[in-house]
């Protein structure tokens, strides 16, 4: 879908997606990364009892994670599993959990290494309270992170807030649609309209992610307003694809890239500038792309906080499967997003 004008948008915004209420979602492939990587540093250190030389040091360290490595995805696919089919679990109850499922896996890596001969002697009892305490140390970490994200989340959308109502943005809006009141009032209802809802959706509480189609949806709004105040200076192409449009953001992300996107393209610029945003499912991927044309001269300065502000959240939400880029070459600055489908 290719359009120079501004897409028409229904009034109606929808409302957020919910997240879940856990500790941590063992799900995701960075916990999944972040709890091998501590299991191994942990196997990594024990080899170092009882190893002489470097050589006898990797050689316990393989044996070690032969048994210890299988446990640890098999304890991260019981907690998935377990969140999967009782999502609604009281906290306490998923931490008892995790830490039974450790010491289960603690067993397992046991006889793993008993039916390997191994060991001549199983350590059944050392084997459950070891993984056990391990898995204790995982809940705890991987519950800090995930408890980081709504402080961080809040604190982002406050600065996106102050962002989005900046006091001459809205006397620009204002001043525009007392210019049209008497020679097109229909026009002039529907960038109040667009002005509210923009405002509504701001002040309502989000949750902590949005559909990629309702992040475009207020980022249209924004744009019909300033397509008011800029007339042909601003021309804007969208090429949305619908497969997208069901990924998953933090709430306000579109919005000041676009807004970046007025303030230093447009605004700047006597013949005007060209924004584009562009979204595109590939596979298992979600694009998402905004550029603009800068003006002679114009660099990417003043752009580093609201950009900053964009990858952080963007991180905390999909950690490693998130893709960030951004940077300007040939008179456009371009910002690239991939995240999961």
């Amino acid at each position: 879908m290719d359009d120079n004008q501004i897409l028409s948008v229904p009034r109606p915004v929808p409302s957020v997606v919910q997240k879940r209420q856990q500790l941590f979602d063992a799900c995701h492939i960075g916990v999944a990364l972040r709890a091998v990587l501590l299991v191994e540093l942990v196997l990594a250190v024990a080899a170092l009892f009882g190893s002489v030389g470097f050589e006898n040091w990797l050689t316990e360290l393989a044996w070690l994670t032969g048994a210890a490595l299988p446990a640890t995805l098999a304890w991260l696919a019981g907690n998935c599993l377990l969140l999967r089919l009782w999502p609604s679990l009281p906290r306490a109850v998923q931490q008892f959990s995790g830490v039974l499922l450790g010491a289960l896996a603690g067993l397992a890596a046991n006889a793993l290494l008993v039916l390997a001969q191994l060991l001549s002697t199983p350590f059944w009892v050392a084997s459950a309270a070891s993984g056990a305490l391990l898995a204790a140390a995982l809940v705890a970490l991987l519950s800090l992170r995930e408890r980081g994200k709504t402080p961080a989340s809040t604190a982002a959308r406050l600065a996106e807030l102050q962002s989005r109502i900046r006091p001459h943005f809205l006397f620009n809006t204002l001043n525009s649609a007392i210019a049209l009141v008497r020679a097109e009032p229909a026009r002039a209802e529907a960038l109040l309209e667009d002005l509210s809802e923009l405002f509504r959706h701001a002040l309502a509480e989000q949750a902590q992610t949005i559909t990629l189609g309702q992040e475009i949806a207020m980022a249209q709004r924004y744009l019909a307003i300033e397509q008011v105040r800029f007339g042909q200076r601003m021309q804007v192409s969208w090429k949305l694809d619908p497969r997208a449009e069901a990924a998953l953001l933090p709430p306000l992300l579109l919005q000041p890239l676009v807004e970046n996107a007025v303030r230093h393209g447009v605004e700047p610029s006597v013949e005007g500038a060209h924004i584009e945003i562009l979204t595109q499912r590939k596979g298992s991927r979600v694009l998402i792309q905004v550029r603009n044309s800068m003006p002679a001269g114009e660099g990417a300065h003043g752009q580093g906080v609201a950009l900053e502000n964009v990858r952080q959240r963007l991180f905390l939400l999909h950690d490693l499967q998130a893709d960030f880029r951004s940077g300007g070459d040939q008179g456009f600055f371009e910002v690239r997003i991939e995240v999961p489908a």
